[in-house]
């Protein structure tokens, strides 16, 4: 499960085992823990982040959505 950007407390990553599903990034902080589809940017799911930090996510998602989409496919289609 490779580690593509941390921001704050924020880990993002993908799980190899997911090349079956459409992009994607997951998220954890502490205990919490999210799913993020990336075309477009929307939440799958989520466990324990609030609102304001689902919305901050959303934005650190976008703002990197092009380097998550590239890691994917170097990741997930090699």
């Amino acid at each position: 499960m490779p580690t593509v950007l941390v921001e704050g407390p924020y880990r993002f990553f993908f799980f190899s085992a997911d090349r079956r599903e459409p992009p994607h990034i997951h998220v954890e902080a502490g205990d919490n823990a999210a799913k993020f589809w990336l075309e477009p940017v929307k939440l799958a799911w989520s466990k324990g982040f609030r609102g304001h930090e689902l919305n901050r996510l959303r934005r650190i998602i976008e703002k990197h959505k092009q380097d998550f989409l590239e890691g994917w496919h170097e990741h997930l289609n090699s």
